[in-house]
């Protein structure tokens, strides 16, 4: 399976409605339109042979090749270094400035002889429909149009392109200064006319705007702490993430890749989870991004408008980025899968699943930008306050937690926990915005659970929260709990909690998310160290005033961040990024951790006459 390129060993460039993932070696091997969620028309990385590439690079194979981020910007630069010559591919897509869905998005591929010769070649073999749609292809006046049912894919370059059966090729030798490029549109209708004439001046006015585009935006941040590089490179990829017209993100730009090679956990993650939503705003609201809190506030609003005569769960726990809560879950039996990651699987079933904890996410997120939170006004508040009396009914049930289990359901520890961040939210907000709310019932239930928790999720022989009321298994997701305020992150409770995560479930720093030999999870296989854990787990430390261990922790994962500062799900035994890529929910946790340990780094004594022991715990 050498065939297949590691899944960090890759950049993503997007326009804010769709992405593309692009290897260091040169190849899109990840590419669907119109949108996050539609079907690929590359997908190499779910089979090498079968799902489609366009490679733009050197012809020599050779060549020694690095990759990097235009400073500030999610235009990708790919640069090859032989000794015949040095030549570089400049990856971008213009952004979506209109919040106008568009059947129409725009792949810019540049190249440039940066010293000596470098003779580039081109090969496009797009596969439609997740590889199952035969396509033609037509090629006249300097363009290649790919006709496909339902797509259509325009291909220009300022060089010749041949036929190649359905697909196309090309080469160009450039000298030192010399440039060319190739554009790549991809659109929605069959009979899409073709794109202007392609021009070099043009091409590279477009990369100046994007450019341009993403740096004013990064600008606007707040953030001036320690990290600005691994923060700023965080946020553009949550802002990556985000279908602009509607404002929700999607959980990562891919599907199907494993967390573990040759496993069956392989998942589709292009869709909207209330929870990673919510998280997202918080962590942008963190770095000053307000516009993107507040559109994501309006998606979710909508979401909470019930249909005519519904009384039933006011929200699905994931949905489409327009909205659309239908995502039926299959598998492609055709593809290989990541190395043989087999099932391959496009929708979601869990979507119907019960994961109570959603309610606490987005009142935790609302309750942060209260300006933002009353934007939606007396209906909107009225919803949120219909929806929190349903929850109060319903917060003492089973479910399937965070973490998507299909082993059946539990009461996890952190599902409750959460319901009742929800509670706790709503009356702070009923209270400074003097809005009608159920405040006794509010009031009550999150008492009970408070309550309920510490007696029936503690484990008196461990001294720590458990992961659900019927085990003794510990959960990284706990690592939560201090900074929504649950229990205060220097009580003996909670401190005893860390300290057994740490035993059970940290590795050298990093975090598993739980143990699912001792905690089935009705999935077979294993799984590597969670990355959003460890985040959650240095902004536990932080706040815990163990800043030694805090630091160590953090500044130790960016190391297994990949060549241009992105992350995968997860990281396996041997250090390689593993599951969808790039994922939301670890950058979301990387600015939280930043941020906090900034704070608390900033409060610590000037000496070091408060340290106790060798976790770096500051003395009351």
């Amino acid at each position: 399976m050498e065939r297949y390129p590691a899944i960090a060993d890759h950049g993503v460039v997007g326009d804010l409605q769709t992405a593309a993932l692009i290897s260091s070696e040169g190849v899109v091997d990840w590419f669907a339109a119109p949108r996050f969620d539609s079907p690929s028309v590359f997908a190499a990385l779910l089979d090498h042979d079968r799902g489609g590439h366009f490679r733009f690079a050197p012809e020599d194979r050779g060549s020694t090749c690095k990759q990097l981020y235009y400073p500030d910007t999610a235009v990708l630069v790919t640069r090859f270094m032989s000794p015949d010559g040095v030549g570089e591919v400049f990856d971008c897509m213009p952004p979506d400035r209109t919040g106008t869905p568009s059947d129409r998005h725009v792949l810019i591929r540049g190249a440039r002889a940066v010293r000596g010769t470098v003779r580039f070649v081109l090969e496009c073999r797009p596969r439609f429909d997740y590889a199952r749609a035969a396509h033609t292809c037509d090629l006249r006046d300097g363009t290649a149009t790919f006709r496909a049912p339902g797509s259509t894919a325009h291909l220009q370059s300022t060089f010749p392109l041949h036929r190649d059966g359905a697909d196309v090729r090309g080469a160009v030798t450039l000298h030192s200064g010399q440039r060319a490029a190739a554009v790549l549109t991809v659109d929605a209708s069959p009979n899409a006319p073709a794109p202007p004439p392609l021009t070099l001046d043009a091409v590279v006015e477009r990369f100046w705007e994007v450019v341009e585009f993403w740096q004013r935006w990064v600008r606007t941040s707040r953030y001036r702490g320690r990290w600005p590089g691994v923060v700023h490179r965080s946020a553009i990829t949550l802002k990556l993430l985000t279908y602009a017209p509607t404002g929700a993100p999607v959980a990562a730009a891919t599907m199907g890749l494993p967390e573990q090679v040759g496993g069956e956990r392989n998942w589709d993650y292009r869709y909207t989870w209330v929870r990673d939503g919510s998280l997202s705003v918080r962590a942008l609201l963190d770095l000053g991004f307000v516009e993107e809190a507040a559109q994501f506030t309006r998606w979710l609003g909508d979401r909470l408008q019930p249909p005519e005569g519904d009384f039933g769960e006011p929200l699905q726990i994931m949905y489409r980025v327009d909205g659309d809560p239908d995502l039926p879950e299959e598998v492609l039996s055709h593809l290989e899968g990541y190395r043989g990651s087999a099932p391959v699987r496009v929708g979601n079933a869990a979507t119907d699943q019960l994961q109570l904890d959603i309610y606490g996410e987005a009142l935790y997120a609302l309750s942060e930008g209260r300006e933002i939170a009353m934007r939606a006004g007396y209906h909107g508040w009225k919803n949120l306050a219909r929806t929190l009396d349903w929850l109060a009914d319903s917060w003492d049930r089973p479910d399937e937690g965070i973490w998507e289990t299909r082993g059946g359901r539990q009461n996890f520890t952190f599902s409750r926990m959460m319901s009742w961040v929800a509670f706790d939210r709503g009356l702070r907000l009923a209270a400074a915005y003097s809005r009608p709310a159920n405040t006794v019932g509010w009031t009550a239930a999150r008492d009970a659970i408070l309550e309920q928790v510490m007696q029936r999720g503690w484990d008196p022989r461990q001294k720590a929260l458990v992961q659900h009321y019927d085990g003794a298994v510990l959960d990284a997701a706990l690592l939560l709990l201090p900074r929504v305020g649950f229990l205060a992150p220097e009580t003996e409770s909670w401190l005893s909690t860390l300290d057994a995560i740490e035993r059970t479930l940290v590795s050298d720093s990093l975090v598993y998310r739980y143990d699912p030999l001792a905690s089935p999870d009705g999935l077979r296989g294993s799984e590597g160290t969670f990355s959003m854990c460890t985040f959650l787990y240095v902004d536990a430390l932080a706040r815990a005033g163990r800043l030694r261990q805090a630091r160590y922790a953090f500044e130790k994962m960016q190391t297994y961040a990949n060549h241009v500062g992105l992350f995968a799900e997860e990281i396996g035994p041997s250090g390689e990024q593993l599951g969808n890529f790039p994922q939301a929910f670890t950058h979301l946790s990387l600015i939280m951790a930043a941020t906090t340990l900034d704070d608390a780094l900033d409060r610590q004594r000037d000496d070091t006459s408060g340290w106790d022991g060798p976790h770096g715990r500051l003395s009351p």
